[in-house]
Order: C-alpha cells, then sequence, then structure tokens
C-alpha cells in the first residue's frame, strides 16, 4: 500500500506542474482578457451556490450514516464527497485561465494552441486518477476493510450527480437559448457578442462539461476500484493474497502509462489535432495492456486470467469508443444521412435521430454482454470488477481529451466575442471539432465502464444480503424490476424538463433585449449578460434537488418497504434501462450536434440555411441529451446501487 501511494502523489507533483505552467504563460489582449474573467467569475460563482446546497444534504447524510450504520463509514463519506468537489473545482479553475490562453495561441499557430487546451485537460485527468486513488488507499490503510470504503464511493456519486445535473442544467438551458433566438430567429453568429445568452453558455461549458464531468468521472473511477476490491475478499484462494490490492496497482500503472501518452502528445510536432491525440491515446492504451502483463505475472498465481479481464475491458472500451466515434462522427456515414435529413426540416432531423440513437445501442450492448461473459469465464464476478478496471485504467489520458473539448470551445468563442479575427477563430473551431468526438468517445468509454461497474455493485449486495436467487415467481421482485426500470426515464424527464423550462426563460430574456437596447443589434450597445447567468443558476440550483433527492429515497424505501430481494430486482431494472438510455441518448446528441457542424462548414447551403435552422433545433434536442440527462445516468445507476450496499447490514 506505501508503495501504491507514490503513484497519486506522482500524478498530484505532475498536474501541478503543468498547471503551473499554464499559468505562467502570459499573453497580453485586454477586451479578450476582461471576457475570460467573465466566464471564470460566473463559473466558480455557480460552483460556490451549489456547493452551499450540497454542503446540507452532505451533513444531514452523514449524521443519518454515522446513528445508523457507523463512524468510519460517516467518514468516508465526507471525504468522498470533498475529493469529489475538489475534483471538478480544481480541474475548472485551471480549464477557466486556459481558455483564454488557448484563443490567443490560436493566433499564432494550431499545435500551440493545441498544447495549452490539452494541458489544461491532463490536469483535470491526473487530479481525478490521483485524488481516486489516494482517498481509497487511505481508506484502506487506516481502516483495513474493503467494505467501509463504499462510504467513500457513496460521498463521490452524490456529489458528482449533482454536479452532473446541476451543471448540466445550466449549460445546456443557456446553450440552447442563445441557438434558438440567435441562429433561428436573428441568423446571427455562434458566440456572436450581441448575443445576451453567449457569456452563460460558455460559463456552462465549465461547470457542466469541465467540473460536473469531473466529479463524474471521478465517481466512475472510484466505484470500479472499490466494487473489485470488495469482491477481491472473497477470491483471495483463486488469485493470492493480492486480490484486494490488484485494482489499485492497475489504476497506479495507469497513471505511469498516461503520463507517457502525455509525453507523446507534447512532443509530437506533425500531424493534425486528432491525429496527435490519437497517437497519446493508443500510445498509453498499448503500454498498458504490456505492463500489465508482466505485473500480473509477478504478483498473482491467476495473473494471466486477470491480465485477461483486464484486457477484455480495455477492448470492450475502445470498440465502444469508436462505434461512438462512427455513429457521431460527421466524417462518416450515419451523421452525414442525419445532417441530410435536415433538407427537409426539423422535423424529419428529429426523427432521424432519434432512430439513430436507438438503434447506436445494438453493438455496445453486444460487446458489455462479451466482456461480462468472457471476463466471468476468466475470474469471476472478480474479473468482471477487473474488466471495469481496465476499461478505465488510463482515463488520466482520455479524460484529459475530454476536458481539452470545452476549453477550446471556450477559446473560440472568446476569439469571436473580441475580434481576434477570422484565421484565429477557424484554428479554434479546428480544436473544438477534435474535441466533440474525443468527448463522444469518452462517453462511450464512461457509459460501458459504467454498466460493468453497476453490475458489479448490484453482484456485490445480493452476495452481502445473502441472495441466492432473485425470484421472478414473487411479485414484488417484478415490482422491484418494474420500478427500477422506471427510474432512468423518470430522472431523465426531470433533467429535460428542467432545460427545456430554464431554456424558456432564457429565450425570453434575449428576445427582450434585442428588443428593448437600442443599437444592441448594431453592434453600439453591449447586451446584459449577468441577467441570463443569473437565470441559468437560479433554474439549475432549484431544478438539481429533486431528481438528486428522488435518488437517494427511492431505493431505500424499495429496500425497506419491500424487502431485500426486490431491490435486488430494482437494481437490476435500472441497469438495463439506464445503460441502453444513456447509449441512445449520447450518441443522438453527438450526432445531431455533428450534424449542425457539418453543414456549418459550408455542406448543404452552410450557415443560415434552411437546412442548418432545422439542424440547430435538432441539436438543441440533443443537448440535454448528451450533456444533462445521458451522462446523468451512468451516476444513478452506480448511486442507487452503492446505496443498496450501504443499507444492506439494515435489511
Amino acid at each position: 500500500m506505501i508503495y501504491i501511494l507514490i503513484f497519486p502523489l506522482l500524478g498530484l507533483a505532475t498536474a501541478c506542474f503543468l498547471a503551473w505552467q499554464i499559468k505562467k504563460i502570459k499573453f497580453e489582449h485586454e477586451k479578450a482578457n476582461k471576457i475570460a474573467s467573465f466566464i471564470k467569475k460566473g463559473s466558480i460563482t455557480f460552483l460556490e451556490q451549489e456547493y452551499k446546497i450540497l454542503i446540507i444534504f452532505v451533513i444531514v447524510i452523514t449524521i443519518l450514516l454515522f446513528i445508523f450504520l457507523s463512524r468510519p463509514i460517516a467518514i468516508a463519506f465526507i471525504c468522498g464527497a470533498i475529493f469529489s468537489a475538489l475534483a471538478g473545482n480544481l480541474g475548472m479553475r485551471i480549464a477557466t485561465t486556459a481558455n483564454f490562453k488557448t484563443a490567443i495561441a490560436c493566433q499564432k499557430n494550431l499545435i500551440g494552441a493545441l498544447r495549452i487546451a490539452f494541458n489544461s485537460g491532463s490536469v483535470m485527468g491526473l487530479i481525478v486518477v490521483s485524488l481516486g486513488i489516494l482517498g481509497i488507499s487511505i481508506f484502506y490503510l487506516i481502516f483495513k476493510h474493503p467494505q467501509i470504503i463504499y462510504g467513500f464511493g457513496f460521498g463521490a456519486s452524490l456529489v458528482a450527480l449533482f454536479a452532473r445535473v446541476g451543471g448540466g442544467i445550466y449549460t445546456k438551458a443557456a446553450d440552447v437559448g442563445a441557438d434558438l433566438v440567435g441562429k433561428v430567429e436573428t441568423d446571427i453568429p455562434e458566440d456572436d457578442p450581441r448575443n445576451p445568452a453567449v457569456i452563460a453558455d460558455n460559463v456552462g461549458d465549465n461547470v457542466g462539461d469541465v467540473a460536473g464531468m469531473g466529479a463524474d468521472l471521478f465517481e466512475s473511477y472510484v466505484d470500479s476500484l472499490i466494487a473489485t476490491m470488495v469482491l477481491g475478499s472473497s477470491v483471495l484462494s483463486l488469485v493470492g493474497h493480492q486480490a484486494l490490492l490488484i485494482p489499485l496497482i492497475l489504476a497506479g500503472l495507469g497513471i505511469v502509462v498516461s503520463l507517457i501518452g502525455n509525453l507523446v502528445i507534447v512532443l509530437t510536432k506533425k500531424g493534425g489535432p486528432q491525429t496527435i491525440l490519437n497517437k497519446g491515446i493508443w500510445s498509453a492504451g498499448i503500454l498498458m495492456a504490456v505492463t500489465s502483463f508482466f505485473v500480473l505475472k509477478l504478483i498473482s498465481p491467476a495473473g494471466m486470467k486477470i491480465f485477461g479481464a483486464l484486457l477484455t475491458g480495455l477492448i470492450s472500451g475502445i470498440v465502444i469508443g469508436l462505434i461512438t466515434e462512427y455513429v457521431t462522427s460527421a466524417k462518416y456515414k450515419p451523421t452525414k444521412k442525419l445532417a441530410q435529413s435536415s433538407q427537409t426540416g426539423a422535423g424529419t432531423n428529429i426523427i432521424a435521430g432519434l432512430g439513430l440513437g436507438m438503434q447506436s445501442t445494438s453493438i455496445p450492448i453486444l460487446v458489455i454482454s462479451a466482456a461480462i461473459l468472457i471476463s466471468y469465464r476468466l475470474a469471476g464476478f472478480y474479473g468482471i470488477g477487473i474488466a471495469a478496471v481496465g476499461m478505465l485504467s488510463t482515463l488520466g489520458i482520455t479524460l484529459a481529451t475530454d476536458t481539452y473539448g470545452p476549453v477550446a470551445d471556450n477559446a473560440a468563442g472568446i476569439a469571436e466575442m473580441a475580434n481576434l479575427g477570422q484565421e484565429t477563430r477557424k484554428r479554434a473551431e479546428q480544436l473544438d471539432a477534435v474535441g466533440n468526438t474525443t468527448a463522444a468517445v469518452g462517453k462511450g468509454f464512461a457509459i460501458g465502464s459504467a454498466a460493468l461497474t453497476a453490475a458489479v455493485l448490484s453482484v456485490s449486495y445480493i452476495q452481502i444480503v445473502g441472495l441466492k436467487i432473485l425470484d421472478l415467481n414473487q411479485p414484488q421482485v417484478l415490482v422491484g424490476l418494474f420500478i427500477g426500470g422506471l427510474m432512468p426515464f423518470l430522472f431523465s424527464a426531470l433533467s429535460m424538463k428542467a432545460v427545456g423550462q430554464s431554456a424558456e426563460k432564457i429565450v425570453q430574456e434575449v428576445r427582450r433585449q434585442f428588443k428593448e437596447i437600442k443599437g444592441l443589434m448594431q453592434g453600439v450597445a453591449d447586451p446584459d449578460y449577468t441577467e441570463c447567468i443569473k437565470i441559468s443558476t437560479n433554474a439549475a440550483l432549484k431544478k438539481m434537488i429533486f431528481p438528486g433527492l428522488l435518488t437517494v429515497i427511492t431505493p431505500i424505501l424499495i429496500g425497506f418497504g419491500l424487502g431485500k430481494e426486490p431491490l435486488g430486482g430494482f437494481l437490476i431494472g435500472a441497469i438495463v434501462t439506464g445503460f441502453l438510455l444513456a447509449i441512445m441518448m449520447a450518441n443522438s446528441g453527438g450526432a445531431w450536434d455533428n450534424a449542425k457542424k457539418y453543414i456549418e462548414e459550408g455542406n448543404l447551403g452552410g450557415k443560415g440555411s434552411d437546412p442548418h435552422k432545422a439542424a440547430v433545433i435538432g441539436d438543441t434536442v440533443g443537448d440535454p441529451f448528451k450533456d444533462t440527462a445521458g451522462p446523468s445516468l451512468n451516476i444513478l445507476i452506480k448511486l442507487m446501487s452503492i446505496i443498496a450496499l450501504i443499507i444492506a447490514p439494515l435489511l
């Protein structure tokens, strides 16, 4: 355990070094700096207000855990919540520092700007994986009992859910409102400084796609490690005394190979942004496979079986990522066909996007099914856990390429608002386009790992409460199964409606300012950006509370109201529908977004054309799909499983 702590400390040291490098870069541009400062201030203000609400939840749950369960679980819960919030907050602060510098660097060359944006993403990636390993290792060293660490995962999951839902409502309300009035009604460019909602949109990118995503993937990473460690305690005879530590050892290796992958990206000087990022990601993946082979062979009698499970997860994640890229990238037929459907209006665009998302669930389901069967055959349920760990093993670099996207998006917005020139804007948009693809691939990894981790957590629950089977002849079990299947739909409905209602208020405010502020459309008067920021903030903070409460309370009511076996059925129902719905939403949303961008590149009539307006409307449906409801489902299915595990001793 002491040696394992070296890996996260190395990761944190590197993150600090990269953050220092970004901060010491000095660029001078008064207008661009002013806009970036506005974005940073709005982002930090939102997080501070969000944390004030979260603190209340954390305190109440801590007291309940202390009274009904144990002090160690309560302490672990608090620390998990703090670490999750810290991961998102620190990553967002460096992202809001890097966006201005990326925009200015785009004036000089594309590669320099890519490095700044990617290094800021690396800070987030390394902080997430390092804090995750550090927190789990410390609690295991102190309490020597892996089940105590479920409290740490509970805290991480709770904060992640609120951060994802709150940040997602904020960012998509502003984005949808800005697009509907700006692009469809008034036909002004994206990120035009005359649009009052553009600053709120850029703030939303940071609180949703950086802070929210950081907390989300911290939770995914931590839960996969915890679930596998706990299962490790039951397979000591098969795997050896290192079974509990193998997930942490593999995670530590993941930090090292991610650092090497980061170095490959920084040192590569030739090729486009996508080619450069792919070199780093593939380098890390190959190195992970090679190093884990030798390490596992050395430390465990079942090393080759565990390596097989790890490789299964790693390959499954890559396949799901590639399928996601194929479905959502404008380079390939599905998204091009979706763009062509816009020629006959928004209705056909939306129908085609929904159909594409639904169809795209088939291969990921088969891949995950194959991964479960293969990894179980190799090392039982422990093998399934190892497969989930393998899928997230190179998170240090995959999250870096994911977080890089919002930084590039902000840079493009700053370039437009600060009038940095057409060439600068074009370079920033090139970086942003790559970011959309990496984000879609990252979502594929997150969804796949969530399914495996939630399955392992559910199995752990079934083992802890002593169930041999889930008897479908019992009506209570069927009721639990159906209510579990309902939860992802109900949760998604609440978050989608929240975005829609908040976007309505943004649309009304933007219309009011266009109408009432004289000289605004002529560019001689400034809009009131703060009002749109205030609307998005208030809506997000109010509307994130009920979905969060529903997620926490429902498994408790099922467990104590219907019993431990119906709660098992509830978890299975939620995993199946949650996984399918998350894939459908992520892929539909990504394809709608890139179909719009494909038209904006000059295809099918280009910007301002009727197909473009239809594609923008499709994208406004896809925005809350891919950035609010969809990614939140990953957290939902794991959080409910962890709550079931926490209350299991009381059932």
